[in-house]
């Protein structure tokens, strides 16, 4: 037991607690990744639900007064009302397959007079924006509209009205209702169906449902665990490496190099 006692000089005892922490370090983030996936299997199971559940109305899920809550995002609802194709917002910089473009975004009056902005899809631009007379007219008179619930942006999005165009870099119906002095809906529809339906060309891009796979948490738990692991089995191999050297069982490893050297010329 006499050769052990290498493991309490300060070299060793300063690499067995880099190592414990090392250890540690990659079992919290394996755990942390590990739970992001079953929050994500939690929220993947809401928008599950809501995105293929029967269509609520307007009031049962938007308020002027209160945002969205995060548990009715993507709930379908069916909302009445009339297009205002002149107060359009476009949302720039959004690509598909490579080519940039915009989310239309029209608001809806409804029959109190408050507005739901409505995206109803994705259009090819040249620019950053498109000019007003580019973007297809929505349908008029009064539309039915079937959609998806969402929340505003999260970061902030300043409306730009710049040649008559109002613009942002994402939707926030806070924003718009600063621009325009409209009462607004907090949040916004994503489009899936509208009756009658817009004849105008090109057909607008239907925006993307949300993608519900687990993510690469799982593997990436794995990762981190494995990294533990071999941090300790590292600090064993090493570890038994000296002992051996100590006890006289193997050449000390600056040796064993040289003779591997020297072999293979």
């Amino acid at each position: 037991m006499r050769s052990l006692s290498f493991l309490i000089s300060r070299r060793w005892i300063c690499f067995f607690l880099v190592v414990v922490l090392l250890a540690y370090f990659a079992w919290w983030l394996g755990e942390w990744q590990f739970h992001r996936l079953e929050d994500r299997k939690a929220r993947n199971a809401v928008v599950e639900r809501n995105e293929t559940g029967p269509p609520a109305s307007l009031r049962e899920v938007f308020a002027t007064d209160s945002a969205l809550p995060a548990s009715r995002e993507w709930q379908r609802v069916t909302a009445t009302g009339t297009y205002d194709a002149d107060q359009t917002l476009q949302i720039r910089y959004r690509t598909f397959e490579g080519n940039g473009g915009v989310e239309v975004v029209t608001p809806l009056t409804t029959s109190t007079g408050a507005v739901l902005l409505v995206d109803r899809g994705w259009l090819q631009t040249e620019g950053s924006t498109a000019p007003a007379a580019d973007v297809p007219a929505p349908p008029s008179g009064q539309v039915v509209v079937t959609g998806w619930a969402r929340v505003d942006a999260g970061e902030s999005s300043t409306v730009d009205k710049e040649s008559g165009v109002l613009s942002a870099r994402a939707v926030s119906s806070t924003a718009y209702a600063k621009v325009t002095g409209a009462e607004v809906f907090r949040g916004w529809l994503q489009l899936e169906s509208e009756s009658p339906k817009a004849t105008a060309k090109p057909a607008l891009r239907p925006g993307d449902l949300p993608d519900l796979g687990n993510g690469p948490h799982f593997f990436y738990g794995l990762q981190w665990w494995f990294f533990g692991i071999l941090a300790v089995f590292g600090f064993g191999y090493l570890a038994y490496d000296e002992w051996a050297v100590l006890a006289g069982r193997r050449l000390p490893r600056d040796q064993r190099i040289s003779r591997r050297s020297d072999q293979s010329a």
